[in-house]
């Protein structure tokens, strides 16, 4: 058996994300996350320590580790990551008394620098939202996606793994699973509940002719992938003619900053937007100031 085999083998890694997927009840894709993190970290020290187990690594030896992912050139914002699962996995040993001492103990996280999301303008949400052709099945699901995206700032993979049951259109609410399992009740605006009641008298039975629990099925008529939408609003952002690199997250942005512009409650959009941290949330305050400032400078005769 060869160093990677072994590596990803490794029982602690496994009763790790075992534990954290029972105690915080984390998505495949972040777990698997945490997994390559922790293998990359295992992989490392098989190089840099003759061979040394993570579960036996040394404060010095991981210290070395850190150091070769500068110099592989990952960016602070992936050596932060690397380090907080590489912390995460060594506490969880410390608890269960597999190790008796932390070796990231010392180590302290890279300073990130604050980076404020891309937003769309007003009027480039509305060309986007316009630019699928709600004559066909597909382009009015797509039309009732965005829709809900920009009505109620879902993260997409909260929107592609919503059922039928989670719209309650009298109410003018989505009930919604977010991250950790938790859930909350989002309210979304009456023109996402048109569209999404237009694509389901319309076009759904065509996707799903022998019905089903998912809202927006895929032309297969199963549960759509984030990926999929994914390419779907680059191929929509591009007939809308906005140039500017796009993603569903970019809807969210534009949900929860817009919202701000207009003088919402920052605890309100936290609450909608399922951020655990109001901290999280300030960030759209800092986007808002940003986009005044801009405005000054290109308009005011002294900016």
């Amino acid at each position: 058996m060869d160093g990677t085999e072994g590596v990803s083998k490794d029982q602690h890694i496994a009763a790790y994300l075992d534990h954290l997927w029972l105690s915080k009840g984390l998505s495949s894709n972040t777990l698997n996350a945490y997994r390559r993190d922790l293998e990359r970290a295992a992989k490392l020290l098989l190089q840099e320590d003759d061979g040394v187990r993570l579960v036996d690594a040394s404060p010095a030896s991981l210290q070395a580790c850190y150091q070769a992912l500068q110099q592989q050139g990952l960016s602070t914002r992936s050596t932060a990551r690397w380090l907080s699962a590489v912390r995460g996995f060594y506490r969880y040993l410390l608890k269960r008394e597999i190790i008796h001492q932390d070796p990231t103990q010392g180590m302290t996280h890279p300073r990130l620098k604050r980076t404020l999301p891309a937003i769309l303008s007003s009027r480039q949400v509305e060309d986007l939202l316009a630019a699928p052709d709600v004559d066909t099945a597909l382009g009015l699901r797509d039309r009732a996606m965005l829709e809900v995206l920009y009505g109620s700032g879902l993260r997409v993979t909260e929107l592609v793994a919503l059922e039928l049951a989670n719209v309650n259109f009298r109410q003018g609410v989505i009930r919604v699973q977010g991250k950790g399992g938790k859930e909350r009740l989002v309210p979304t605006g009456e023109n996402a509940l048109f569209w999404v009641e237009r694509f389901f008298t319309e076009a759904r039975p065509q996707l799903l002719p022998g019905g089903g629990k998912t809202l927006f099925p895929s032309q297969r008529g199963r549960v759509m992938t984030r990926q999929t939408f994914w390419h779907a609003i680059k191929r929509h952002a591009a007939a809308a003619g906005i140039s500017q690199n796009i993603s569903p997250h970019t809807l969210r942005h534009a949900f929860a900053t817009h919202l701000v512009d207009n003088g919402a409650d920052l605890r309100a959009v936290q609450m909608m937007l399922g951020h655990s941290d109001l901290s999280t949330t300030q960030i759209y305050t800092h986007v808002a100031q940003q986009r005044l400032k801009k405005l000054v400078q290109e308009h005011h005769p002294r900016g």
